[in-house]
């Protein structure tokens, strides 16, 4: 028996559609889940809307259950938070997550979907792929006790950085964006604010997310004598200068990649690292980073308006109710 579900595809010229879709009938080891809530992760997908994928990254970021190829048309997200109808007895009736995108019905091995606690509300664990992405990040950077750290660029990335190394013991942490409305979500964030002319240097370590080259230059500005920055913005297709000459040699500065693609610790799995990212969102902080919701139906509509930044989301949630 097949069943019909509704998706959201990203088109040519930077549009967007919702399509009809079939799925197949859930076999023994797959679970059927049913939407309730999905996550804009704004920067990439607004990339991959845009078409700004290199082509020899095509392969390279493919979405678990991306259908179509690059450029367009595509079905492309990974932020998805359902409860199961039908599998296994142990996930009936269980919220998970699954990297999944936006769609109202689904079926997908067991395997793939992670109970999320009961701990975390549905409507804020569509942040954990993204909450992941800020584990792995300190996983590389490996900050210490008593560390000077910025965090340059608050968006979604960059604040859930943030969010996380306000538990570090010790530690100095500042937000730095250009825009001055950042600051309120840093207060609530528990970390400290800077604009980028007015951030304080000396740091050990800079994580850079702002996805702009003058960003990643006041990031290296910010470090001290063999400071690290590391680097968690995608940049797409954009070739990006760096002030390599000045100081860059003298204060013997890294500059290290950061990508969720790969475990940061070899003595981990995704799973560990999807699991611990989960228990973090046990914690309300992270709500302030869900600052826009629409409707399923909306977002042909709602897609071009965070691409061009009109909709100046961090995590832009979208809420099923009762499409699914």
């Amino acid at each position: 028996m097949t069943r019909t579900a509704r998706a959201f595809w990203l088109n040519a010229s930077a549009t967007g559609s919702i399509r009809d879709e079939t799925i197949g009938q859930c076999s023994p080891g797959e679970v059927a889940v049913r939407t309730l809530f999905s996550g804009v992760s704004r920067g990439t997908e607004t990339l991959v809307f845009q078409g700004r994928v290199p082509e020899n990254q095509y392969e390279t970021m493919r979405a678990p259950f991306q259908e179509g190829d690059f450029p367009w048309p595509v079905k492309y997200g990974y932020l998805n938070v359902g409860v199961v109808e039908h599998g296994p007895a142990d996930l009936v009736d269980r919220t998970v997550f699954c990297l999944y995108p936006h769609q109202t019905r689904y079926v997908v091995p067991a395997t793939m979907v992670t109970p999320v606690p009961d701990s975390v509300p549905p409507e804020r664990a569509v942040l954990a792929g993204t909450v992941e992405t800020a584990v792995n990040a300190l996983w590389d950077a490996k900050p210490l006790i008593g560390d000077r750290i910025a965090v340059v660029g608050g968006g979604m990335v960059g604040c859930s950085v943030a969010a996380v190394l306000a538990r570090f013991p010790g530690a100095r942490v500042e937000l730095v964006d250009a825009d001055p409305r950042r600051a309120s979500v840093a207060d609530a964030l528990g970390v400290g604010f800077a604009l980028p002319e007015n951030a304080r240097g000396d740091c050990d370590l800079v994580v850079h997310a702002s996805a702009t080259e003058q960003g990643l230059q006041r990031s290296l500005e910010l470090l001290k004598v063999e400071g690290t920055v590391v680097e968690l913005s995608w940049f797409g297709d954009r070739v990006i200068g760096l002030p390599l000459g000045e100081f860059f040699h003298s204060k013997r500065l890294t500059v290290r990649s950061s990508q969720v693609g790969t475990v940061g610790r070899p003595d981990r799995t995704f799973g560990d690292r999807l699991a611990l990212s989960l228990d973090l969102l046990a914690d309300p902080v992270f709500d302030a980073l869900i600052t826009g919701e629409c409707r399923f139906d909306e977002l042909p509509d709602v897609m071009p308006k965070l691409a061009n930044g009109e909709i100046p989301a961090l995590c832009h949630r979208v809420d099923y109710g009762a499409e699914a």
